[in-house]
C-alpha cells in the first residue's frame, strides 16, 4: 500500500505537469500562427483558446500518461526508491499496479467527460470561431433520406435550431408522388415544426382525363421526429467528431433507414476503445526498464522510450484517419491495433507476475 500510494502520487504529478506543458506548447504555437486570422474581439479570442485548450486535452491526455510513466520510472531509478521497494518485497507487478490503475482511472474519468461537453468537437468549434467568428457555422444544401423521404434543407442553423428552405421529397414505387415546400421550420420537442406549408400532390394517373396537379396550403406540420439540429450537422456533412450523445443517438436512429453509419461506429471506438492504448504500452514499456541506473543508460533508454511511444501513436492516429475516410473499416482502423497491444501487455505481464 505504501509503494502503491508513493508511486501514484508521483505519477499524477508528473502527468499533470507534462499534459499543462503539451497543452500550453500546442494553444500557445497555434497563436502564433493564426494570431493575425483571430477577431479582434477579446471574447472570441477567449472562447478561441479555450477550445483549443479542450482539444489539447482531447488529444495529449493519453500520450501524456505513457510519457508521465517513463518520467516517474527514471525517477524512482534515480533516487533508488525502485531498488529499496524490491528489497522490501514488492515484485514487478507490485510496482506496476499503481501505473495501470491510475492510467485506467484517468481514461474511463476522461470518457465520462466526452459525456458531459463537447471535447470531440473543440478543434471544429476553434476552426469555425477563426474562419467564421462564430463557434457553429451554418450548414447549407443538406439532403438526405429519411423514412422513404428525401429531405432537403438549404440552410441550417444549429444554434437557432431552425432550417431554411425546406423540401420533403415522398416517393413511393420509384415513382415521386408528394412535394412538401416551406419557407422555414423549426425544432421543438423532437420535432421540426412547420408553421406553414404548400404541399404540391401528383395524380396516380397522369392520362389526360386525370385533374392534373393538385396544390394544397397545411399548417402546424411536424416532420423528422428525433432528428436534432446537431446530429443532422454531423452525419449528413460528413462530419467524424462526435460527441458520445450526437453519436449514440444517430446510430439508433439511422441503423434501419439505410444509412452508412461507420463514421458514427468508428467515433464511438475512438472514444471507448483508443484510449486504452494507454495502460496497453504502460505495461509492455514498463518490463523494458532495469531496476537500477548501473544497468540503464537513462539517456538513450529516455529516448528511446519516447520515440518508441510517439511512433505507436503516430500509427494509432495515422490509422484512425484513414478508418475516419472509409479507406479501412472502423474495425480494423481502431479496434485491431488496441486489441494487438492488450494481448502483448497480457503477455508481458504474465511473463513477470511472479517475478521479483
Amino acid at each position: 500500500m505504501l509503494a502503491f500510494k508513493y508511486i501514484s502520487f508521483h505519477y499524477i504529478k508528473y502527468f499533470l505537469i507534462i499534459l499543462f506543458a503539451l497543452i500550453l506548447f500546442l494553444v500557445g504555437f497555434d497563436y502564433m500562427q493564426f494570431s493575425d486570422k483571430l477577431s479582434k474581439s477579446a471574447n472570441l479570442l477567449l472562447i478561441y483558446l479555450v477550445y483549443k485548450t479542450f482539444y489539447g486535452i482531447d488529444m495529449l491526455l493519453p500520450i501524456s500518461l505513457v510519457f508521465a510513466m517513463i518520467s516517474t520510472k527514471i525517477f524512482l531509478i534515480r533516487s533508488n526508491a525502485l531498488v529499496s521497494f524490491y528489497s522490501l518485497g514488492y515484485s514487478r507487478v507490485d510496482i506496476l499496479r499503481p501505473f495501470v490503475v491510475v492510467s485506467t482511472g484517468i481514461i474511463i474519468i476522461f470518457i465520462f467527460l466526452h459525456s458531459l461537453s463537447n471535447f470531440s468537437r473543440a478543434n471544429e468549434f476553434a476552426t469555425n470561431i477563426r474562419t467564421h467568428s462564430q463557434y457553429l457555422n451554418p450548414s447549407k444544401d443538406l439532403f438526405f433520406v429519411y423514412k422513404e423521404q428525401y429531405v432537403y434543407f438549404s440552410r441550417m442553423l444549429p444554434l437557432q435550431e431552425k432550417a431554411e428552405g425546406i423540401r420533403v421529397f415522398k416517393v413511393h414505387n420509384k415513382s415521386l408522388t408528394e412535394v412538401l415546400v416551406a419557407s422555414s421550420a423549426t425544432y421543438e420537442n423532437e420535432h421540426w415544426h412547420i408553421k406553414e406549408a404548400d404541399i404540391i400532390k401528383k395524380p396516380d394517373d397522369l392520362s389526360f382525363l386525370s385533374l392534373g396537379i393538385e396544390v394544397t396550403s397545411e399548417k402546424n406540420l411536424k416532420i423528422l421526429k428525433g432528428f436534432r439540429p446537431k446530429m443532422l450537422d454531423q452525419v449528413y456533412e460528413g462530419k467524424v467528431n462526435f460527441t458520445i450523445m450526437d453519436a449514440w443517438d444517430a446510430l439508433t436512429l439511422l441503423e434501419d433507414q439505410n444509412v452508412n453509419t461507420s463514421s458514427i461506429k468508428g467515433a464511438l471506438y475512438r472514444i471507448f476503445i483508443y484510449p486504452f492504448f494507454v495502460p496497453c504500452l504502460v505495461v509492455i514499456i514498463f518490463f523494458f526498464v532495469p531496476m537500477s541506473v548501473r544497468f540503464l543508460n537513462v539517456s538513450l533508454f529516455s529516448f528511446g522510450a519516447i520515440l518508441a511511444t510517439l511512433i505507436v501513436w503516430a500509427l494509432l492516429f495515422a490509422l484512425i484517419e484513414l478508418s475516419n475516410t472509409k479507406t479501412i473499416p472502423s474495425e480494423i482502423g481502431v479496434i485491431a491495433p488496441i486489441v494487438v497491444l492488450f494481448f502483448i501487455a497480457l503477455f508481458q505481464w504474465q511473463r513477470f507476475r511472479l517475478a521479483r
